[in-house]
């Protein structure tokens, strides 16, 4: 029976060190994220995915780190270097939950950085994949900020060129800011991004 005992409390050392492990990594790599040191943030998630298969938020980070990078950087070659990795991580998640809202929103998320990378010749192909990918999320958890605010926010920003009403998209943007207000992560790590840019988007509605 000690010897149980003994073993149980070594497992749950052994436990809370691991827990402790990843939690010092992530909170290390948001640091260097807010730090605009996004290669070593990328670097920094990608080792702890490879230490962690279980937690799907790594490698959400991969790819989000690096596709929101990729909106500010000019050259193509290093844009579709981002989203490529992007891509690759975001598909090793994508193969083990598909019903997960906040992957879908950052799928819909790479392929708007390659619209915006070269709208000319991928506005026409990935589009109707933006609209889908929001639509999956959506269907997942309706509630979702990140959903109902980015499917609006896309619309929005073609809405210049499509001639659509924007009265309806920006009452989504109302409704995606509301969310917000409620929305509870699951984790002290989960997606909570997205409010910020609704609330400039308001503004532009007004």
């Amino acid at each position: 029976m000690k010897k149980i005992i003994t073993l149980f409390a070594l497992f749950t050392v052994l436990f809370v060190s691991a827990q402790t492990q990843f939690e010092q990594g992530m909170g290390k790599a948001f640091g260097l994220w807010k730090e605009g040191k996004n290669t070593e943030a990328s670097q920094l998630f990608e080792r702890i995915a490879a230490a962690e298969k279980t937690s799907w938020l790594p490698n959400y980070y991969v790819a989000l780190v690096n596709t929101t990078a990729s909106f500010s950087e000019k050259d193509k070659t290093k844009v579709s270097l981002m989203l490529t990795k992007a891509q690759d991580v975001l598909d090793v998640e994508m193969i083990k939950d598909q019903s997960n809202s906040e992957l879908y929103v950052l799928q819909a998320l790479i392929y708007t950085a390659y619209v915006v990378m070269d709208p000319m010749t991928n506005g026409m192909k990935y589009s109707s994949k933006v609209m889908e990918a929001y639509a999956k999320a959506k269907a997942i958890d309706p509630n979702n900020p990140r959903a109902v605010f980015g499917e609006a926010d896309y619309q929005l920003g073609g809405a210049k060129w499509t001639g659509v009403d924007t009265k309806p998209l920006c009452a989504q943007v109302n409704k995606a800011i509301e969310l917000f207000g409620t929305f509870k992560p699951e984790t002290q790590f989960s997606p909570k991004w997205g409010l910020e840019r609704a609330l400039e988007t308001q503004k532009t509605c007004k």
